[in-house]
């Protein structure tokens, strides 16, 4: 389905915003749709203060720096406040209910609630129970609002979705998987380049594999031939990489031999933080074609739309 043929409603019929794989192509084509009506009013300075006297409410189970700036600050330009949650895993374990927090605070007058860091499992639980809207930013699975901001980004840049190559190298993770999915739905063709220990399930492949084209390969050049975009993403966000990750991830490195494979012009992205001279090299990150700073800024859009679309 072409993107630019679909009339959008500006609407979805989903509750929750827990994973790529809970949408179809035409919710996600609505919500990227939303992102370009949102980033078309930041830029005309247009007022989107449509959640006036709106509380949203942030549970993050780990650090974050671009995901918390951009929720905090959307959260305010959507005329809403942002209330940050203590969470911890004590807290947890010492008996608090699932069904009893989200319960509570939407007593409070909580229009949603964003999470990072929360277990599948979990936000399952948050959602079976929940009278108000549960958006997973990140957590193990599933990264959903880096996935529609990273296809908006292709759209906006290529202006098309469908028939273009997507190329992802490095390890299989949580962002892969929803990039990839969410592509695919889209109408892009995919490679996905991953070294045999950091490879992703085979039936995840296969799931994804009835949606359209994907190459899953060990060669990183086999991906990356004739790609419109070069995708790769931080090794380890918590922690620093081990040598032996190193010497196994090396050579798909993205770097100007790699990217000469790919389509003229191709543009690299990643989802940030990264670590020049691993996972890629400081000339292609920091190169004309880089659209790592666009990602970032549509960061913000995303989330706005997200929280448009679901907050009533």
């Amino acid at each position: 389905m072409d993107i630019n043929r679909y009339s959008p409603s500006y609407g979805i019929n989903a509750k929750h915003f827990i994973r790529i794989s809970d949408f179809d192509t035409e919710q996600l084509f609505e919500i990227l749709y939303a992102i370009k009506a949102m980033k078309a009013k930041f830029i005309a300075h247009e007022d989107t203060r449509i959640l006036k006297n709106t509380t949203i409410a942030l549970l993050f189970g780990d650090t974050s720096l671009r995901t918390r700036s951009a929720l905090e600050i959307g959260v305010r330009q959507l005329g809403a406040v942002c209330v940050n949650l203590p969470y911890s895993e004590k807290d947890m374990r010492a008996g608090e209910n699932i069904k009893d927090i989200v319960n509570v605070i939407s007593r409070y007058g909580v229009g949603a609630l964003v999470t990072r860091g929360i277990s599948g499992k979990e936000l399952d639980e948050f959602c079976s129970v929940s009278t108000i809207p549960i958006i997973n930013s990140t957590n193990e699975s599933s990264i959903p609002l880096q996935t529609v901001g990273d296809l908006f980004t292709i759209w906006e840049k290529r202006g098309k979705l469908e028939g273009l190559k997507l190329a992802y190298v490095g390890k299989g993770d949580a962002n892969s998987k929803s990039l990839i999915l969410g592509a695919i739905k889209c109408g892009m063709d995919v490679a996905i380049a991953t070294p045999n220990e950091f490879a992703l399930k085979r039936d995840m492949l296969n799931s994804i594999r009835q949606f359209g084209n994907i190459l899953a390969t060990d060669n990183p050049v086999e991906a990356v031939r004739d790609a419109d975009i070069v995708y790769t993403d931080s090794y380890n966000y918590h922690s620093a990489i081990t040598d032996h990750e190193k010497e196994i991830l090396e050579p798909y490195r993205v770097d100007t031999s790699l990217m000469s494979v790919a389509k003229h012009g191709a543009y690299f992205m990643h989802s940030l933080p990264a670590r020049r001279g691993v996972e890629v090299t400081a000339e292609i990150i920091d190169g004309k074609n880089s659209l790592v700073l666009d990602q970032g800024e549509n960061k913000l859009h995303a989330i706005k739309a997200v929280l448009a679309l679901l907050v009533k």
